[in-house]
Formats: C-alpha cells, structure tokens, sequence
C-alpha cells in the first residue's frame, strides 16, 4: 500500500453547531415569507384563506 491512499480517507469534521445554524436561519426565511405572503393577502384581499 502506497501513502497516499492513507491520507486521502481522511474527512473534515463539522460541527454540529453550524448544520443547526443553517437549520435556523432556513426557518426563519421560510416563516418570514409566510408572514410576508399573508399579509400581502389581507391588505389586498382582506381575507388570508377565502377566495376573493
């Protein structure tokens, strides 16, 4: 075996700090979209479910 295929098995440890961060910050633009969509819909249409 050659020295190189020792070292290419090798991964970079992430810490699960930053996937919930990411996890976090994706939430809030999901929620913040939603927010936005409803009340883009009750200042026109005065109504967030029904039909207009």
């Amino acid at each position: 075996m050659s020295a190189m295929s020792q070292s290419r098995g090798t991964k970079v440890a992430v810490p699960s700090n930053l996937y919930t961060a990411v996890l976090a910050v994706a939430f809030a633009v999901v929620l913040a979209t939603a927010s936005f969509v409803a009340f883009m819909c009750f200042t026109r249409y005065e109504t967030i479910f029904g039909m207009p």
